[in-house]
């Protein structure tokens, strides 16, 4: 038997850049918003990345990181859970390295409205949603990095958010940023009704 024929492959660069997400369907990056992918891809794809490319004390999800950031966004709960889903299918690329890459910038911006459009949120997220997120990049940079990481909060007028990292497991945070999409999902339909 020949493996090279008959190994299925996760990634079909016969018909453009498409990955197989873990529904078993297909992400085209050429076109986001025609892929057939859930809000279980991204909680399981979330789940499964560390953050800080994995320089970090122990595994720490985006999927966590995610759910923190909900946390501390009132009033934009539901969006600040969403503001990195698009890492789902893209990773998380580290800030330093995505900035020298300008059109990974914009494969990333085109995959996040697709993903933001097929739940439902309107216009770009909040810009309470990136403060929460350096709140709590503040927060957990010095609880999981090594000491001084969080030098750059000082000078800066980022308050550090009242959060505690848990390091979850990827089946325990893919099965709360589930369960908080769904509380969540329902009470932004009902804020966007009023």
């Amino acid at each position: 038997m020949d493996w090279k024929r008959n190994r299925v492959v996760a990634v079909n660069v016969g018909v453009g850049p498409t990955i197989m997400l873990h529904s078993g369907a297909w992400f085209d990056f050429c076109a986001p918003a025609d892929s057939q992918f859930t809000i279980e891809d991204i909680a399981h794809g979330l789940s499964n990345i560390c953050r800080y490319s994995g320089q970090c004390r122990s595994f720490y999800s985006v999927a966590e990181h995610s759910l923190l950031v909900s946390e501390v966004a009132a009033g934009c709960e539901f969006e600040a859970l969403l503001h990195d889903a698009a890492e789902a299918f893209l990773g998380d690329i580290t800030r330093p390295l995505k900035q020298m890459l300008p059109e990974f910038k914009r494969i990333e911006a085109e995959v996040e409205r697709a993903i933001l459009d097929r739940f439902g949120v309107v216009g770009p997220i909040p810009p309470q949603v990136k403060q929460a997120d350096l709140r709590v990049l503040a927060a957990e940079q010095r609880q999981i990095m090594p000491e001084g990481t969080d030098g750059w909060v000082r000078g800066q007028k980022v308050e550090p958010a009242p959060v505690v990292v848990q390091y979850l497991p990827p089946d325990e945070a893919k099965t709360a940023f589930l369960d908080r999409f769904e509380r969540l999902r329902q009470d932004y339909a009902q804020r966007k009704v009023q």
